[in-house]
This record gives structure tokens, C-alpha cells and sequence, in this order.
């Protein structure tokens, strides 16, 4: 018998252990798991949701308990629905990643920060349907909320990166380019692919309706996204990626989830967006005394990035990672997994034990770089920053070109080492508030209480003069790949701050040990 898989509520068929394929899991995980989420058997439900309709109440002495070490106890819907969950984590936890969202190799510097993507995408399953749960207590009637709209913004919030590659997205930004000529690949339009296969491949069945508008739902906020003319309630799209002002649950996990990992602080409070969010004219709209909490988010955000998802080391790292890679991809075919969701699957973090242990010749270049990563012996790292008063000036940002290492190389004065190429990695690092160039409150709109009916948009000058006046940094690091060149690249690496700019924008000269470094 093949679970149903619909919005409405009744007695729901056990699962067969083929068909849960969590089941052996659950009891081998439980307490000792790394992604610090267990399964509870219990169906009770915290008093905090006494308030909601006695439908609700129904569905959920059916839940089963997750315990997650961010939210507390979350609860995933009966058991039928549970099928598609099961299947998920199952994919989830074979692309366990560290740092799940943003840094694939963080847990290399910082090394805490490790979590499976399969924990992120449960905690945004959790946090949409608290979202719209919300909602819907407060605006349901007005708004036409019923329980199909539910179960979707859930689903999407667990499938929304079911699509990701290894190493998150060094491996779709990094290493694909590298490889496939004009590459347009993405992970959210895998995340589609990787939806169909399955339901196709485990003859789940399905509400067609619900897994289209959960796939829209999954793009929403990327280049794929639909014509606005072409959906109904529009503030459902804004709940798991918000392509209209970058306010969603996504954010809110991976901020609160990947800084507690880190073991960094994290002032941001989602829990009062959430609280006094309402839509207007369908769109999800944000009390004005709220400001500052929406401007914390997204300067939140770019300070991980800054911190931890783009530190030198980790910059460093990433690089060595993708040389290994590059390096071993003719001969395990890395790449050619990409298009096929029956092979993608299988393809993780593991590539990189794979690779270590193999005996072939054919990956021995590969298995060196990954024995420096292993011992920390790392390209040697220059840092120079700019958009400031000494670098790039923000007028200029839009046409800011990415430094190559031939910028480098050619920068190169006679005498000493000789460069190459091949000897220098350059490391174009942009940092934004998730927006670009632009400020993303300007995309935003807010309300004075909850009796108006007006939205508007608030201007950074009637908050504070306080707020940034530039809204992106750019970063460009140089890698040596050989200890003995530090000194060599270096200079050329002044060189190119000289030609370019007129000054040498870096903070100051790389220290005279790491040019003697052999």
C-alpha cells in the first residue's frame, strides 16, 4: 500500500520499513548522532499551540517529535505526510555538510561549526509552518489561509536545498565554472529535479497542485523564479526564499543555527519579526518599530560572511578543495552527475575520503592537496581590503572586474622567481547585505500598527545617520601556492594595488616571516 501524501486530515497507514527508510537510523542515532536532532516516538505536542483550531489539535496527536538543538522540540505531521520527510532525510543525511548553508570546510578553522544540511532544512520546515501559522491566527479569514497552504510552505521549507552538491556552494560556484563551459547550473533548479525523483522514484502519491507550487515556492527568490502575474497569494512565496526583499525563514535559521555553532553571539531576534509580521496588499509587511531588527538581519548575515564564511583560511581551504577536485575530475567524473538526479544523490562530502584512500596514480596530485589540508599546510595568504576611503570608490563598484592571478602575474617587475600562473590563486570575495550594491530596506515595506491598512518603505536617513552608506565590501586575497614565492607575489601583488590604484591599498606588507617561510 502506497501512503497518501494530501492536506487533509485523518488516520494515516504505518510505514513498512522499505519505506522509512529512517527507521533503522532513528535507532542508531538517537544521543549520539553529530546533527544533534533525534526522533522521539512520543505524539504529544507542547501547550504553546493550544490556541490553534481543533483541527490542528487533531493532526498533531499524530506527530512524531524531533529534538533539535536550536529549536527545541520540533513536530513533523502524521505519518503519511511524514513518507516524502523520511525520504528527505534520508537524502539529507547523505549530504552531511559542515556549516550546511554557507561554509562547506569551515569546520576546518572553526572546528564546532559542523551541522548537516538535513538539520537546517528541518529547522525551516519548522520555522514556515510557525510562520504561517502566525498568519493565520492573525489574518486567516482575510487572507483564505487553509491547511493545502500549510503542508506546502512547509514542504518547501524542508525540500528548499535538497539540490545542493558537496561542500554547499563552493561546489556549484567554484568548481562547476571551472569545469563545464558556460555552466547555467544551479542548486534550487537541482532542488526541482532532485523533488520529482522522489516522488517518481518511491511512487509517492502526491497532490500534483501541492508539489508545484512547492517547487515555485523553492525558486522563488532565485533567477528561475515565475512571473508575479502567475501566482496566487504571493506572500506565500515570501515565507522559504524570498526573492522580493530577502526577509525569510531561510536566513533565520542558518543565522541563529550557524553563529551557535561557530560559538559567536547572535543578537538578532527572528522571534519578533515573526511575532508582528502581517500582509498588505499580499505582501508579508513588518511593524515600523521593527526597523532595526530587519537592518540587524541582514548586517548579521554579512558579518558570518566576513567572519567566518569567507575567512582566509577557510578562502584558503576552499581553494585547495576545488584544486583537488578539478584535479580529480577526469578521472572519477565528477562533474558528469550533475544532470541526472539518480547519480547526484550519491555525490557528497565523502568525494574528498574517496580520493584520499584511493591507490590510483591518476589521483595523486589530488591526495597531496588534501594531505596539505590534513597537516595545514595551506596556501600562504595575503589580504587586501577595499570599498573604503582608500580603495575602490563605491561609484566604481558596479564595474569592479574580479582579480586573475595573470593580473598578478603580469604585475611582476624583473628580477627574482619567475611567476606562473599556476603558482597564484586569487581569492575576489564580496560581501553585501544580501542585496547587492543596494540597500535591501529599500525593497521592504512596513506598517505603523496593526489597525492601519497602509504599507510604506522607511528611509535609512529617518532611522539613523548611524546606518551604512555603503551597502557592499570587496575583498580580493592572493594565495601563494609554493612557501618559497610568498615573498615574490607579494610584491607583484603591490604592484597591482600601484597600477590599478594609484596607492597600495592593503592594510600593510605581508610580514617578513611568511616571505622566509621554505
Amino acid at each position: 500500500m502506497v501512503p497518501q501524501l494530501d492536506p487533509t486530515i485523518g488516520s494515516s497507514p504505518q510505514l513498512s520499513p522499505e519505506l522509512d527508510p529512517m527507521a533503522e537510523s532513528r535507532c542508531a542515532d538517537v544521543g549520539a548522532d553529530a546533527m544533534g536532532a533525534f526522533f522521539n516516538e512520543e505524539l504529544s505536542f507542547p501547550p504553546v499551540h493550544a490556541n490553534f483550531a481543533s483541527s490542528q489539535e487533531q493532526l498533531i496527536r499524530f506527530s512524531k517529535n524531533v529534538h533539535d538543538n536550536v529549536h527545541g522540540n520540533i513536530y513533523l505531521d502524521p505519518v503519511r505526510y511524514v513518507t516524502l520527510n523520511n525520504l528527505v532525510s534520508y537524502l539529507g543525511k547523505k549530504k552531511r555538510e559542515a556549516i550546511g548553508v554557507n561554509g562547506g570546510v569551515t569546520h576546518l578553522v572553526y572546528p564546532g561549526a559542523v551541522h548537516s544540511r538535513f538539520e537546517h532544512s528541518l529547522g525551516v520546515y519548522w520555522l514556515a509552518g510557525a510562520a504561517i501559522q502566525k498568519l493565520k491566527q492573525n489574518q486567516g479569514l482575510e487572507l483564505g489561509i487553509d491547511n493545502f497552504d500549510i503542508q506546502t510552505v512547509k514542504l518547501a521549507g524542508l525540500l528548499h536545498d535538497v539540490g545542493h552538491g558537496p561542500f554547499s556552494h563552493l561546489f556549484e560556484r567554484e568548481f562547476l565554472p571551472r569545469v563545464v563551459s558556460g555552466c547555467k547550473w544551479s542548486h534550487e533548479q537541482m532542488s526541482l529535479k532532485m523533488v520529482d525523483h522522489i516522488v517518481d522514484e518511491h511512487h509517492i502519491d502526491v497532490d500534483f497542485e501541492m508539489i508545484k507550487k512547492v517547487k515555485e515556492m523553492i525558486v522563488a527568490s532565485s533567477e528561475l523564479t515565475l512571473p508575479k502575474g502567475t501566482r496566487e497569494k504571493h506572500f506565500l512565496y515570501d515565507i522559504v526564499a524570498n526573492g522580493r526583499n530577502g526577509i525569510d525563514v531561510d536566513k533565520f535559521d542558518y543565522i541563529v543555527r550557524d553563529s551557535r555553532a561557530c560559538g559567536l553571539g547572535c543578537n538578532f531576534e527572528f522571534q519578533r519579526l515573526m511575532e508582528t509580521m502581517r500582509v498588505l496588499d499580499d505582501e508579508i509587511c513588518y511593524r515600523a518599530k521593527e526597523y532595526l531588527t530587519v537592518h540587524k538581519l541582514f548586517y548579521t548575515r554579512a558579518d558570518l560572511y566576513r567572519t567566518i564564511y569567507t575567512h582566509p583560511k577557510v578562502k584558503a581551504i576552499e581553494l585547495m578543495v576545488v584544486d583537488a577536485l578539478l584535479k580529480a575530475n577526469d578521472f572519477l567524473e565528477i562533474s558528469s552527475s550533475i544532470e541526472d538526479p539518480s547519480d547526484y544523490w550519491k555525490l557528497d562530502d565523502s568525494i574528498i575520503k574517496t580520493i584520499e584512500i584511493a591507490p590510483n596514480q591518476e589521483l595523486k596530485e589530488s591526495r597531496d592537496l588534501i594531505l596539505r589540508i590534513r597537516r595545514r599546510n595551506l596556501y600562504q595568504v595575503k589580504l587586501w581590503q577595499f570599498c573604503n576611503e582608500y580603495t575602490v570608490p563605491k561609484e566604481n563598484l558596479e564595474h569592479f572586474k574580479d582579480v586573475t592571478p595573470q593580473d598578478i602575474v603580469c604585475s611582476q617587475k624583473n628580477g627574482g622567481a619567475i611567476l606562473k600562473e599556476e603558482d597564484v590563486a586569487v581569492s575576489n570575495v564580496r560581501i553585501d547585505l544580501a542585496r547587492g550594491r543596494h540597500n535591501p530596506l529599500e525593497s521592504i515595506n512596513f506598517f505603523k500598527d496593526y489597525e492601519s491598512k497602509e504599507k510604506f518603505p522607511i528611509p535609512d536617513n529617518r532611522i539613523s545617520h548611524l546606518l551604512p552608506a555603503c551597502y557592499q565590501d570587496m575583498i580580493v586575497r592572493v594565495y601563494s601556492k609554493k612557501p618559497e614565492l610568498v615573498g615574490a607575489i607579494s610584491e607583484a601583488f603591490e604592484n597591482f594595488q600601484l597600477k590599478t590604484y594609484g596607492i597600495k591599498a592593503q592594510v600593510h606588507e605581508t610580514p617578513e616571516k611568511k616571505k622566509r617561510r621554505l
